[in-house]
């Protein structure tokens, strides 16, 4: 079974048992977000977790076997046209380089780690009406000099 297919087999059943993401997470050891991202094939699972995750679903073998492949991480379109996609390459956008400027300025010549990395996204509450709350932790790396 390839990434694919798994996605496809863990959407279906999630709709079917009417879990939440955050319930499917709580049968392993890892974070929601941390489980989404591997449950949508852009990471793997130890067999524990992947177990876990596929006996959640009562989902087959294979598909546990998937969760624990490593990904191919790549895209398919250089810009995704989904909206909620699409905002977050916007925001690179306009930001990106402000917080390239910031990150230089704090730490020297470096980058923040997209492996050793963290993310969480929660609701805030807000007069003004809710607010998508992304946090986003990355180990900084020093550009290396030879």
């Amino acid at each position: 079974m390839n990434k694919e297919e798994m996605k496809d087999q863990i959407r279906t059943a999630k709709l079917e048992k009417g879990l939440s993401w955050q319930e499917i997470a709580e049968t392993t050891s890892m974070s929601t977000e941390f489980v989404v991202s591997a449950c949508l094939g852009m990471n793997h699972l130890e067999k524990s977790d992947a177990d876990a995750v596929a006996a959640c679903l009562s989902l087959s073998s294979p598909v546990s076997t998937a969760l624990q492949q490593y990904p191919n991480k790549q895209w398919e379109q250089t810009v995704p046209t989904d909206p909620a996609i699409y905002r977050l390459y916007e925001m690179v956008g306009v930001y990106g380089e402000t917080i390239k400027e910031l990150i230089h300025e704090e730490f020297g010549d470096g980058i923040m780690s997209a492996v050793d990395f963290n993310m969480t996204v929660s609701r805030e509450k807000s007069e003004k009406g809710d607010r998508v709350h992304l946090s986003l932790s990355g180990k900084y790396l020093q550009y290396s000099s030879w």
